[in-house]
């Protein structure tokens, strides 16, 4: 088959026919149809974590062709399914996605409706849990759907305020789309308000008050004074409660950081380490500490990204300073 093989001491990925795999007990075999090239693909390709030799990209949906000995039974040859695999870190040797046919545990992909082409599907996974994580798992903020609380590396806020403001900067990128959604699904049926706030260019500003991201208030991302706006905005609650910041590159986790509410009640998770160099972090004067995590935590095997190991430890997944 085909695969798209890195090449690291080149900093380059090239096409190139290996085995078609096959599948352990747990997992499935499926034939890609659609792979979504996200920017962390390309940045460690030209920048690589892995080592020569190993199928580079995350993001895929295709159709299972084969099923290993102990998948259950309700899991189906000819099935649609979509998922991600470690295309974009080390320190293991399993595979990433940008290939004819992976394999992949049969737990770690999701079946896609109906409703849903193969193509959408294969933009979902990365983006939609990165998301999911920074929200829910990293800033503490109650799950619209069923899992453990206690499993949060951060609770809500105490003082359970009536309005609770949450901003997200990068409203148009990928996580960004998906974490406005997943946000309101987390307050439709609660009984404290939510008031969502995003930072992108005013080109998008009709698309993101609309359904289903629905922002309540939009500032643009160019206009130098846009910390203040969203301070005046957020008065009544003393700043931001909750903010994810979708670059974290530059000074935005600097910018973003000035828009939290005081005295350590806001939270800030980012996408981007200060280890990996994206922000500086000995010179970004930040009052709340960011919380940082690699997507791929969520995979259940430890990885090695932006010069840290992230390890699974039941039930908490922790990030260990190496």
């Amino acid at each position: 088959m085909k695969a798209l093989i890195l090449n690291a001491p080149l900093k380059t990925a090239t096409v190139q026919d290996i085995p078609v795999p096959a599948p352990l007990p747990h997992e499935i075999l499926v034939r890609v149809h659609y792979v979504a090239l996200n920017p962390v693909d390309a940045l460690y390709t030209f920048n690589p974590l892995g080592a020569s030799g190993r199928v580079v990209g995350s993001d895929f949906a295709g159709i299972v062709e084969a099923i290993g000995t102990s998948v259950p039974s309700d899991i189906k040859i000819g099935i649609r399914v979509a998922g991600f695999l470690h295309g974009a870190c080390s320190a293991n040797d399993l595979p990433g996605a940008f290939a004819e046919y992976l394999t992949v545990p049969f737990d770690l992909a999701w079946r896609v409706s109906d409703e849903m082409s193969l193509a959408q599907a294969a933009s979902v996974s990365l983006c939609g849990l990165t998301a999911a994580q920074a929200l829910f798992y990293r800033l503490g903020i109650p799950a619209p759907f069923d899992w453990d609380d206690d499993y949060a590396l951060s609770s809500t806020s105490g003082d359970k305020a009536d309005l609770v403001t949450v901003f997200i900067y990068g409203a148009s990128t990928s996580v960004g789309l998906y974490a406005a959604q997943l946000v309101n699904l987390a307050f439709a049926s609660s009984s404290r308000r939510l008031c969502l706030i995003g930072a992108a260019s005013a080109f998008r500003h009709a698309q993101l008050k609309a359904k289903p991201y629905s922002y309540d208030h939009l500032v643009n991302y160019r206009d130098t004074d846009w910390p203040q706006q969203i301070q005046e905005l957020c008065k009544e609650n003393g700043g931001v409660d909750y903010a994810v910041d979708c670059i974290s590159e530059g000074l935005s986790v600097e910018r973003v950081s000035r828009t939290l509410a005081g005295g350590g009640k806001g939270k800030l998770a980012v996408l981007r380490s200060r280890e990996g160099g994206a922000w500086n972090g000995e010179n970004v004067p930040v009052e709340v500490e960011p919380v940082y995590g690699a997507v791929w935590e969520g995979l259940g095997k430890e990885v090695k990204y932006q010069g840290r190991y992230f390890c699974i430890l039941a039930p908490l997944v922790k990030a260990v300073e190496i």
